[in-house]
């Protein structure tokens, strides 16, 4: 019942209790998709705001700390997702959809490129795993949650260097080294969708109550913003 996302982690099913109505595919399904629309709701508004001209600064701040805030409630409070999960959704729009903004103003086109190739890859993983070509083991298991943890450890590191003006070496160049590194980043995020699918259909098979349908479909957006951000950082470093 391991998950890398940080936000669906072992025992989360069991800590909330078997009362109820049960957790099905089709409520996360549903619940996936409408935490979606608050997402592209938010972010197409904060994009229509920038294309009118007016800063959009305080919107992505707002965004980032907010959903920050919701998502660690979310996480140490599942059975309150079917309120924050939402409001996390939302708080997040406004982030992505002025990053996304800022970096077409500077690079045209990118952002549908980076939209394309996230669903992509979670309809390719989706198929993957759906056809069991991809097997979640305990060592696969191991393997996605270790890198991740290493990837939020230099994530860390370069967030307290920027205090000193320093950066991790690399980690923004958009040289082949500075390529190389997103591209692990984009794959490790991409295999904890693997992750992800494997923990929700674990909570139906187990009978987990209905309320998890809202975090699972969280855990799901976590994942795919962090992807999305990701992909977005690949294609800068390149079209650089």
């Amino acid at each position: 019942m391991r998950s890398g996302n940080p936000v669906l982690k072992n025992g989360t099913f069991q800590r909330s209790g078997l009362q109820g109505e049960s957790m099905t595919l089709g409520g996360t399904v549903a619940k996936i998709s409408l935490l979606f629309l608050f997402l592209l709701g938010t972010a197409t508004y904060t994009w229509y705001q920038y294309s009118l001209g007016a800063d959009v600064t305080i919107m992505m701040v707002i965004g980032a700390i907010g959903g920050l805030i919701f998502a660690l409630i979310t996480a140490f409070f599942p059975k309150a997702a079917p309120v924050t999960a939402p409001i996390y959704a939302a708080l997040e729009g406004f982030f992505i959809g002025g990053i996304s903004a800022f970096v077409e103003g500077a690079y045209s086109g990118i952002v549908i490129q980076a939209v394309s190739l996230t669903m992509a890859v979670m309809g390719a993983l989706l198929f993957l795993y759906a056809t069991r070509i991809i097997k979640v083991t305990k060592n696969f298991r191991l393997m996605v949650v270790s890198a991740t943890l290493g990837i939020f450890l230099v994530y860390l590191v370069n967030f307290i260097l920027n205090f000193f003006g320093l950066t991790v070496p690399y980690l923004h160049s958009s040289g082949p080294i500075g390529i190389g590194i997103s591209l692990v980043i984009v794959a490790v995020a991409a295999l904890n969708l693997v992750l992800d699918f494997d923990f929700i259909e674990q909570g139906v098979n187990r009978g987990a109550p209905k309320h998890m349908e809202w975090y699972g479909a969280f855990g799901l957006i976590v994942t795919l913003v962090w992807l999305y951000i990701e992909i977005l950082r690949l294609l800068q470093k390149i079209r650089r």
